[in-house]
């Protein structure tokens, strides 16, 4: 009895540590598991809170597009968008550094508490790229010094972009592709005497470009409005409607007429013409707005109008006129209140003042009218109708029918003669 209990209790013994040995292993396996899970899990939230780099030059990325400006270089100067982000930035690189190019690479860059970008005096700034500068309240950019847009979107709800020229320092800005949106799109900095050097060769505007500033001139370009575009106009520069998006586009200064080759007769439309009834009756026109006039060449019109007058007398007298042909220039003038120049001075010079077209008017022949009958005189009795004489063919016939008719009747009479004697 006492070899089998100790057996017995060495079983239970020797399961009891078998026991003990697998819930060790299994605490232990499982203590591996969460150590583990904790090795991959924490990283990964980590690097989910930790910031992102919003900006790279060359292949150094930085956690704010400022921060990336600032680390401009001779070798790599350009400052790529990695992200959208919030950030109101100064193009002030390293002082061997007189400019940058900021390629928003289809990103944002929101206003945060001024300007969007800001270009001071001696600096130079080329934005290329689809992305888009919001300035929000604020202005998109404020420009002293070099700019240059090749691109992106502008938007603001304020005055879009300022720009100033001082006793020292004047903007220098080239506006080639982009598209800009706001109530105001160009203004002056508060201390400006000037605006600068602006100009605009091409881009999508949707806004209104306010008047009397000095050095602006465009080129190119597709505008929301014409408002105060006239004097801002290139030479040889014109504006034609898009009936597609109601854009005004900019294209060379061209003259047109729907009709070059006109006619004149007798009627309401034989009469002299001035310079305004002439574009009208061939309608001829500027392609849309310009600060240049339509003037036809004096000599040539008053040669056209002699024609007419001696038309208008040949109806009056009653007399045949044959047709004439005469050729008037048109001339694009400029007005001469703008070509003065006056307080806002322009690019355009009178020299360029060569852009003519020609249109022709033709007089058609007037036929002498035939005399009227002339009236019966008063107290005098009209003289009896004579009828008329029939035709010389038909006489002829009446003729023959009558010498047939007295032949047969001679022919009775001889027969009834005859008759009468035999019997």
């Amino acid at each position: 009895m006492y070899k089998h209990e100790k057996q017995a209790v060495e079983r239970l013994q020797s399961n009891h540590i078998h026991m003990l040995s697998t819930l060790s292993t299994a605490i232990i396996a499982f203590s591996l598991i969460i150590s583990l899970s904790g090795m991959l899990l924490f990283p990964v939230m980590a690097f989910a809170d930790e910031p992102q780099p919003v900006a790279q030059v060359g292949n150094t990325t930085y956690m704010s597009v400022q921060d990336a400006i600032d680390h401009t270089s001779m070798k790599n100067n350009t400052v790529t968008l990695l992200t959208d982000t919030t950030e109101s930035v100064t193009v002030t690189p390293s002082k061997v550094m007189r400019g940058i190019t900021l390629e928003l690479n289809g990103h944002a860059l929101n206003a945060s508490n001024t300007t969007a970008i800001t270009v001071p005096a001696n600096m130079q700034l080329t934005i290329t790229g689809s992305g888009t500068v919001v300035g929000g309240d604020n202005p998109a950019i404020d420009c002293r010094g070099a700019l240059r847009i090749q691109g992106g979107n502008f938007t603001s709800n304020t005055t879009l972009m300022r720009f100033a020229e001082t006793g020292s320092v004047s903007a220098e800005v080239s506006i080639s592709a982009g598209t800009f949106t706001a109530p105001a799109l160009i203004g002056m900095l508060d201390d400006a005497e000037h605006l600068g050097y602006v100009s605009i060769r091409g881009g999508e505007y949707h806004g209104a470009i306010p008047a009397g500033l000095d050095t602006l001139v465009l080129m190119g370009g597709s505008f929301s409005t014409t408002e105060n575009l006239t004097p801002y106009l290139a030479d040889m520069a014109g504006l034609i409607p898009d009936s597609d998006d109601g854009m005004f586009n900019i294209s060379e200064l061209a003259i047109s007429s729907d009709y070059p080759t006109v006619e004149l007769e007798q009627g309401s439309t034989l009469q002299k013409l001035t310079n305004d009834s002439l574009l009208d009756l061939t309608r001829t026109k500027l392609n849309g707005i310009s600060d240049y006039r339509l003037v036809a060449d004096a000599e040539q019109l008053q040669a056209l109008n002699k024609q007419i007058e001696l038309a208008l007398q040949a109806v009056a007298k009653r007399k045949a006129f044959d047709a004439v042909s005469q050729t008037v220039t048109i001339t694009a003038t400029r007005d001469a209140e703008t070509a003065d120049g006056g307080a806002d001075p322009q690019f355009r010079t009178s020299g360029h003042d060569e852009i003519s077209t020609q249109v022709t008017v033709n007089i058609k022949s007037i036929a002498k009218p035939e005399e009227p009958a002339k009236p019966d005189e008063p107290g005098k009795p009209a003289e009896p109708k004579q009828p008329d004489m029939p035709r010389t063919g038909s006489a002829i016939q009446a003729l023959a029918v009558a010498s047939l008719l007295l032949l047969v009747a001679a022919a009775v009479c001889a027969f009834i003669t005859n008759r009468l004697r035999s019997s």
